[in-house]
């Protein structure tokens, strides 16, 4: 006898629950909240994801794919590694503008609320944390090849330089707002075009 086929989407469900914890946190938000939003039974919850913690892993990892194809990827894709620089701080204050920016960051929030006593969340925030790193310092070499910038600092510290900035960004943002945001990436650019000038 076959095993009866899913009457629910696993991918979208998903996406439901991935909005429940970026809204709420992990501690905050019940089994019950994710049973409601997700629109599926505690049975089928379980079945398909695991227990809360495995479902919110399972978030945080879409979370990252998300931002690979969309932040991140203005990093990667943009030919002008400044234009790429200055893209990604652009779309950052821009989501800090919005009402959505009240949410914060996924990983920032994991890294924040959950990292320092689990070990397989701060593994995840950390993954997250050098993808950043290493887009900027892609978008760095790009931008020192191309005359963009004359920097003689290490590429790979300034890279670490600008990834710090974004994610102080996903803490003060969500606070303060897109201003705050703008003016770190205002004065990190300008830095930036300074250095080794």
């Amino acid at each position: 006898m076959s095993p009866r086929p899913r009457e629910f989407d696993p991918d979208a469900v998903l996406d439901k629950a991935l909005q429940v914890f970026w809204a709420n946190g992990y501690e905050a938000t019940s089994i019950q909240d994710l049973v409601d939003a997700m629109g599926i039974n505690r049975f089928s919850l379980y079945a398909t994801f695991g227990d809360k913690h495995r479902l919110y892993l399972a978030a945080c990892e879409r979370y990252r794919a998300m931002m690979n194809r969309s932040a991140l990827g203005a990093l990667r894709h943009t030919a002008s590694g400044l234009e790429a620089i200055r893209r990604f701080f652009r779309i950052q204050e821009d989501y800090y503008a919005s009402e959505a920016g009240r949410g914060g960051c996924l990983m920032t929030n994991a890294l924040v609320e959950k990292a320092v006593h689990d070990e397989e969340i701060r593994r995840g925030a950390l993954q997250f944390s050098t993808q950043v790193e290493n887009a900027f310092y892609g978008a760095l070499v790009r931008a020192r090849g191309g005359g963009e910038i004359a920097t003689r600092e290490d590429l790979r510290q300034l890279a670490s330089f600008l990834a710090s900035v974004a994610h102080a960004n996903n803490v003060v943002g969500k606070v303060q707002g897109a201003e705050r945001v703008r003016t770190n990436a205002r004065l990190a650019l300008r830095l930036l075009e300074c250095a080794g000038a």
